[in-house]
């Protein structure tokens, strides 16, 4: 009996390191995999264009002659884009960002215990934002940080995982000066299409912390709509253009701003107090 019972502890211990092996050897080859990437990307930036004379005649060449200048800079990010990863766990993302038949990625996944893990560097473009708009830009990828938290988009997020994203976003901001309106959500540039962070997301939170803009509390007092403190000219499609929605789908771009900023009926239309933050809001990004 008790030889049975060391046997069984011995072969349990041999699986459980075998697992951890596995796994270990899974992110080796993909680290692995990644630094050739890298390598390729380097080597493009390295290369030195030919000139026509280097080259044959039929070939598309546009150079007459190379001078290279030391005046230049890499990307340098912009905004920040946070998602929920509407997967079951930080193992299943990973997983999914890593694969190359999905062509999809992110800079950082925060885990619900708060782990942060980075899978790419801040200067390469992370394939997270796809189409979407906000103000003009029309490249969201090229310009910004993608962060995924591990949430189903159906829950709360877990406090240890928004204390990690407070920290990983004051590192980001103070390193390359994002500007405070710039931190914004996927549902906010891609309406229709995202709703990701989902109303639950802490938004008032990170805005009190000075990532993104939230209305003033006044809003919530008694009686604040009836005084008449919305202008009676307000447009309010105009005032979700200039914050930086995409209004070409009015109700999609109603609805994304709620789920960033009223965060309950999402489904209706603006009213009341809806316009009033709105308004507010409005006045704070123009």
């Amino acid at each position: 009996m008790r030889f049975h019972k060391i046997f069984s502890a011995l072969v349990f211990a041999g699986i459980s390191i075998a697992l951890v092996s596995c796994s270990n050897d899974i992110f080796r080859k993909n680290n692995k995999a990644h630094k050739k990437a890298v390598k390729e990307v380097t080597r493009t930036l390295q290369e030195i264009p030919k000139t026509k004379s280097q080259t044959k005649p039929d070939t598309l060449s546009i150079t007459d002659e190379w001078v290279g200048t030391t005046n230049f800079s890499v990307r340098r990010p912009n905004f920040v884009i946070i998602h929920h990863t509407a997967q079951d766990s930080l193992a299943q993302t990973i997983k999914t960002f890593t694969l190359t038949r999905t062509q999809v990625s992110s800079h950082y996944v925060i885990g619900r215990d708060g782990e942060v893990v980075q899978m790419l560097n801040d200067y390469l473009r992370s394939w997270h934002a796809g189409r979407g708009r906000w103000g003009n830009d029309t490249d969201l990828n090229s310009a910004s940080i993608g962060i995924e938290l591990d949430n189903n988009g159906f829950e709360p997020f877990n406090e240890k995982q928004i204390e990690s994203l407070l920290l990983v976003l004051k590192r980001l901001k103070t390193k390359y000066g994002i500007p405070t309106a710039n931190f914004i959500g996927h549902s906010d540039i891609a309406p229709g299409r995202k709703v990701d962070p989902s109303p639950y997301f802490p938004w008032k939170r990170l805005a009190e912390a000075g990532y993104g803009f939230w209305y003033d509390e006044v809003l919530d007092t008694p009686n604040y709509l009836e005084a008449g403190n919305l202008p009676e000219n307000f447009n309010s499609i105009d005032a979700l253009r200039i914050i930086g929605y995409d209004v070409s789908d009015t109700a999609a771009a109603v609805q994304s701003f709620k789920i960033h900023f009223i965060q309950r009926d999402i489904e209706q239309p603006l009213r009341g107090v809806d316009e009033l933050i709105l308004y507010n809001l409005y006045k704070k990004y123009r």
